[in-house]
């Protein structure tokens, strides 16, 4: 999005960064699940599922955050606004979403509802969302029941399996959100009766404090007490640092009030824990009252949490709609003409705002796109958590052991108090730093400013560790993930505005802290200096024949191919930003010059260490290699990303610009001239092949050639939706290796994993990934960009047709927008053998899955994970409109 743009939503956001109005202090930050994290697990064993199970939330107090419905909160997460629903047949009432346990799902944790993020602003001025809420009672224990039943070689058991959605039984529940102003949100929620009878249900819009007073503790985020009580308009919250809104709601026809129900947020340790509770009024009392029939489980005028009650009867067919409004200022309680324009003023707002970015594009592919941005912007949550105190545990609650805890040695700096872009609110309801670099490509285009901050918190002295490892997630901070985030910095750069209006000063300070990351990469990764690196599992998790995060089994070290790549990726990316910024100030020229010379050092070790390094000249590919002393290195021979991951490490270097640096133009002429051992890194073109550029890679062009033809086989890795993790010939001609009396063992996998290896939710033997495809579309880029329309290859093989580079990077996207494309039915490939997506009131929905099947497109995973997958929609608003999604220029 052009930030010369003026419509009413790009001048909303130079208002935010110009902190002339506080647009985003409200937003969709309210996390989808908060019960079974790391953060809200105080048990013995460390055992986050069982310490906070779903059964838990609707009685016990959080710790660290709020969970809620399709809600929302203030960007520190302490006045909190969600739905509650039932619909007089569910056991419980219906306050978060539903879904199961690492070990209670049958590929790990899984969500087992229906909802949809349909629309957002980036400063949410405007979203919107869909739940889907069956009439008939919520199968609690069927979906636990069956997917404890099936095995890992069976598909997950899902909602929508159960039949309770036919015959249109159930409810559509739309919530919208409009911002009049920063900080006063107007609120719609239409219900919907799809069924051909009249259906009753309760309503519950609530609002409560996050609860920061239990825990004994004081200073910032603890202040005292907040309250909630009644007015002659509807409620007030008052909150020390927040100050005070009023919330009011509409009666419905023919009534004059709203009933207000309250309680406190505070845990309902009777039930629970079999204590007496120090108060009548807890935090499952909203359920007491509607389910139990309790009616002195509620206070009728005060408390920390309330919510208006509606009791709907909908006849069939019809939609009864129902106005609430949140405001700082003690609004009038006007519902009638004025509140429904200012939602259909901010609707076309948000209208004109993506209409630039999807002005080339088809009707469907713009629908896509925008949910695929709705699903990112709705991500974004408020994530809070103070290692040190988590450790030592609060003065009001028992004393907990955390000794041995990994996230210890984070205890001394990391504090997370922000709002974050998140891979999925319910299931990975905690930041992935390698997730939120993919998420923040697309979101340069519609809240550059958003993507620039996001990138620069992670490398504050707060979150990077002092000696430069950028934390990974809260299951354990100093794992590793692959080192993306210098990449991401660069593209935002580029994204985030045309040239000579770039944010250099954004670009220097990420590069400084950056540096500080690369030499714990170095001294952490290659500890014996030889430039092959072994990150552990990076990302790919069950990818190679055992866990590599992990001793090796059969002794000895691993030198892993996505390793090295991975960091000669990392050098060329900071190469390109320390010749960027030198063009201003030469004293980036001397770090230019150190990365160049090793990103030289990787790629020859790489292709040369001990012979050919990790590539294998028999089959022309790159492998991991086990190396035990003595003894000639092991290869292992998977054909999968890891070997395809090399492509990756490519550069171009324009001589015209090299030549303005006199300092890194000359120590690179020395080094060329004295070091040619190392020199045949580098393929040069000159002014009579239409350039004169220098091209850094790792492959070499014949090299490249050959894996060429593994990537574009669609026996081997080329899928009609993209490119697979592992290579299909593995289905035939599985890999494998004994240790000892052990045998490990690769096949190719489309879909879920075999293996409980990582909880068994995430498979890269065989699936799509969007990241990975996004990343290999880019070299593809580069490498045209290098050697030009000369250079063609079959793709597919054997079908004889010849494509330039630039060519293949546009059929690789396009197949990834394959999955998403609908047929004359109006079914995508995403979802699988489902018909509910094609009947009224489904067929324009998308989700947007953590990855997909390798045969067939099918979403597998997380299936809200529009953190990356949202990369979507990079794919449709730039290379789909010709616009090149990198450039070396």
């Amino acid at each position: 999005m052009s930030q010369q743009s003026n419509d009413a939503e790009s001048q909303r956001l130079i208002e935010e960064r110009l902190r002339q109005q506080n647009w985003k202090r409200w937003g969709p930050y309210l996390a989808e699940r908060q019960w079974g994290t790391v953060r809200e697990d105080y048990s013995v064993d460390g055992s986050s599922w069982d310490a906070f199970p779903h059964d838990h939330a609707r009685s016990r107090a959080y710790r660290w955050g709020e969970d809620g419905l399709l809600g929302i909160c203030d960007r520190e997460g302490r006045l909190c606004f969600a739905l509650a629903l039932w619909n007089e047949r569910d056991p419980i009432l219906k306050e978060r979403l539903f879904g199961l346990t690492n070990t209670e799902g049958n590929h790990g944790e899984d969500v087992k509802e229906c909802y949809f993020y349909l629309d957002s602003t980036p400063t949410h001025s405007y979203f919107k969302a869909l739940y889907k809420y069956p009439q008939a009672e919520f199968p609690y224990a069927q979906l636990l029941e069956e997917n404890q039943r099936r095995g890992r070689t069976e598909r997950e058991y899902e909602l929508l399996d159960t039949g309770i959605f036919d015959d249109h039984r159930y409810f559509d529940v739309s919530i919208e959100y409009a911002k009049a102003a920063p900080d006063d949100i107007l609120i719609r929620i239409a219900i919907a009766n799809r069924s051909s009878e009249l259906a009753r249900l309760h309503v519950l819009p609530t609002l409560w404090f996050k609860n920061t007073w239990s825990w004994g503790r004081t200073g910032e985020g603890y202040e005292s007490k907040p309250h909630i009580e009644l007015n002659n308009r509807g409620i007030v919250a008052t909150h020390s640092t927040l100050g005070q809104f009023h919330f009011i709601a509409q009666p419905r026809s023919g009534q004059d009030s709203v009933k207000f129900l309250f309680t406190e947020n505070e845990t309902n340790v009777d039930r629970l824990f079999g204590t007496a509770n120090a108060s009548p009024y807890v935090k499952d009392a909203f359920h007491s009252y509607l389910i139990q029939n309790q009616q002195n489980a509620i206070n009728l005028t005060s408390g920390t949490k309330a919510a208006a009650h509606y009791l709907l009867e909908v006849p069939p067919g019809e939609t009864v709609l129902l106005k609430l409004r949140l405001s700082a200022e003690s609004v009038d309680p006007d519902f009638g003409e004025s509140f429904d324009q200012l939602f259909e003023q901010r609707i076309q707002e948000a209208d004109e705002y993506y209409a630039v970015l999807s002005q080339n594009l088809a009707a469907d592919e713009a629908r896509v796109a925008r949910q695929a941005c709705a699903g990112l912007l709705w991500s974004k949550q408020f994530y809070h958590y103070g290692v040190a105190d988590w450790l030592s545990g609060d003065p009001t609650q028992p004393s907990v052991q955390r000794d041995a805890h990994p996230n210890r040695d984070w205890a001394n700096h990391l504090y997370n108090r922000d709002v974050i872009s998140m891979p999925d609110k319910w299931e990975y309801p905690w930041y992935a730093t390698w997730d939120l670099a993919f998420h923040m490509i697309p979101m340069a285009k519609i809240d550059p400013d958003f993507a620039k901050q996001q990138l620069i918190l992670f490398l504050r002295e707060w979150y990077m560790h002092p000696n430069g490892a950028i934390p990974a997630y809260e299951y354990g901070f100093s794992d590793t993930n692959p080192p993306v985030h210098a990449w991401a910095c660069w593209r935002v750069y580029k994204l985030s505005a045309p040239r000579g209006e770039r944010d250099r000063v954004f670009l220097a300070r990420t590069f400084h802290k950056l540096l500080l990351n690369f030499t714990w990469w170095v001294n952490r990764k290659d500890s014996d200096g030889k430039n092959l690196f072994s990150g552990g599992f990076l990302g790919l998790d069950n990818i190679g024949l055992f866990d590599r995060s992990q001793p090796l089994p059969t002794g000895g070290e691993l030198a892993q191919a996505d390793a090295t790549a991975w960091m000669a990726f990392y050098c060329g990316t900071m190469l390109s930003i320390a010749i960027e910024l030198a063009a201003e100030d030469p004293a980036y020229e001397d770090v230019a010059s150190k990365f160049f010379e090793h990103f030289i050092a990787i790629a020859d070790a790489i292709n040369t260490f001990g012979g050919t390094g990790l590539w294998n000249e028999q089959d022309g590919f790159y492998y991991d290699q086990i190396r035990l002393d003595d003894q000639d290195p092991i290869p292992l021979k998977v054909r999968s990303l890891v070997g395809l991951l090399p492509m990756l490490a490519v550069e171009v270097l324009e001589k015209s610009v090299i030549d303005r640096l006199p300092g890194f133009s000359k120590r690179m002429q020395w080094f060329l001239e004295n070091r040619q051992d190392l020199a045949q890194r580098i393929s040069c073109m000159h002014g009579d092949q239409g350039h004169d550029r220098l091209l850094l890679a790792i492959p070499s062009r014949d090299r490249l050639v050959c894996v060429l033809k593994y990537l574009l086989d669609e026996a081997e890795f080329l899928s009609p939706y993209g490119i697979r993790s592992v290579s299909r010939i593995h289905k035939d001609q599985p890999y494998s290796l004994w240790a000892g009396d052990q045998e490990y063992r690769v096949g190719y996998l489309p879909g879920e994993s075999d293996s409980a290896l990582f909880g068994g939710n995430s498979n890269w033997r065989g699936p799509i990934w969007f990241p990975i495809n996004y990343l290999i579309i880019e070299a593809l880029e580069r490498y045209h960009y290098f050697y030009g329309d000369a250079f063609k290859v079959e793709c597919p093989v054997g079908s004889g047709q010849w494509l330039t580079l630039a060519e293949v990077a546009r059929e690789l996207g396009d197949r990834l927008y394959r999955i998403f494309r609908s047929d004359e039915s109006g079914h995508c490939p995403w979802q699988g053998e489902s018909q509910q997506y094609v009947t009224l009131g489904w067929r324009d929905l998308t989700l947007f899955h953590e990855h997909f099947d390798g045969d067939t497109g099918r979403g597998l995973g997380a299936s809200h994970q529009t953190g990356w997958t949202a990369l979507i929609a990079r794919l449709a608003f730039g290379n789909r409109v010709g616009i090149r999604l990198s450039s070396s220029r």
